[in-house]
């Protein structure tokens, strides 16, 4: 496959800068990961790096980032280097003046994780009783102090049949834009895939009625990250590339400095402290076979190979163990 439309660098690291986290997610992916954090000086000159790299945007996860005593600091610091400044937070540590902090310090968007528009339904997924009225405080101050919002909700039986009041919560929230993830299949999301995930079927229908809201909502951007939509014939003109954006894209750094395609692909193809990032972007043997993979089974005969690429790459190696596998999310039958 030709890689003539690969950026120079990736537009966008995705960097967990703690995996300290105050909630008990059931779904969480970074539980098992490193605790260990790399020394701010250190994380101070990997920001630098970046920035030289030529990459536009950093954002900054975990864990709940703002457990991180220095967030600030790394977030003004990445903020002069020219990077645009970026957060994913469960959003129970912002309150007015915070808010206002993380504007001076360089957050131009921040991503609030609400799952549900049912405050009890988010609050036990969350495991943290009372996290959804303060993810909605969240949203107000962070609005209120000029920061661009959006909702990130993870889709899994808790809330799949819900995509309606949803948006409608989301559009009444006035957040910018709702981020609607499919359920991955790693770490903690796993050992509680029988419990949480969907079968093959519930996904298609799923998203049946995600892109009827996407198409009927004119107020906020409704954000579908599934390659598989293109079973649907959706998705051909929301991405600069075709299948999975990991690995084409963007990367991820964990919290010990080891960079990985995606943070659900627990695969390390170097370490920010040690390794040149620009060179890992373009002789990776791991991004070279995420980019070029390989149809096999299903894929083999299916006249949307092309455009979804076998699906969700991170789910593929999660359940099979292989990227070259169709996504077991995938609904289209063998024949």
């Amino acid at each position: 496959m030709k890689t003539d439309w690969l950026p120079a660098a990736p537009l966008t690291i995705n960097w967990a800068v703690t995996n300290k986290c105050n909630f008990k997610c059931g779904h969480c992916y970074s539980r098992a990961d490193p605790f260990d954090e790399l020394d701010p000086d250190v994380l101070h000159t990997c920001i630098e790096r970046v920035a030289r790299s030529g990459i536009l945007s950093v954002n900054f996860g975990g864990g709940e980032p703002l457990l991180r005593k220095d967030l600030m600091d790394l977030a003004a610091h990445a903020s002069q280097e020219g990077l645009r400044v970026s957060m994913n937070s469960n959003g129970y540590l912002i309150d007015t003046d915070n808010a206002r902090e993380l504007k001076k310090n360089g957050f131009s968007k921040i991503g609030i994780s609400i799952d549900s528009h049912k405050p009890e339904v988010h609050d036990s997924f969350r495991g943290v009783r009372g996290s959804h009225e303060r993810a909605v405080k969240a949203i107000y101050y962070l609005n209120e102090a000029g920061i661009e919002t959006s909702i990130s909700s993870v889709i899994c039986k808790i809330n799949h049949n819900d995509i309606d009041p949803l948006t409608d919560f989301a559009v009444h929230m006035r957040v910018k834009q709702l981020n609607v993830h499919n359920f991955k299949c790693s770490g903690l999301g796993y050992s509680n895939k029988d419990e949480l995930d969907l079968t093959s079927d519930e996904w298609r229908q799923f998203y049946i009625r995600a892109l009827e809201a996407k198409q009927k909502t004119k107020d906020i951007d409704i954000s579908l990250d599934d390659p598989i939509i293109a079973l649907l014939g959706a998705g051909k003109g929301d991405s600069m590339v075709k299948g999975s954006v990991c690995g084409k894209l963007s990367l991820n750094i964990k919290t010990n400095g080891d960079i990985t395609p995606c943070g659900f692909i627990p695969i390390v193809i170097g370490n920010i402290v040690r390794d040149d990032l620009k060179d890992l972007w373009k002789n990776s043997p791991v991004l070279e076979k995420m980019r070029n993979k390989i149809p096999t089974g299903k894929c083999v005969q299916c006249s949307k190979f092309d455009d979804c690429l076998g699906g969700c790459t991170a789910r593929a190696i999660a359940l099979t163990g292989d990227m070259n596998n169709p996504d077991p999310h995938c609904w289209r039958n063998e024949d």
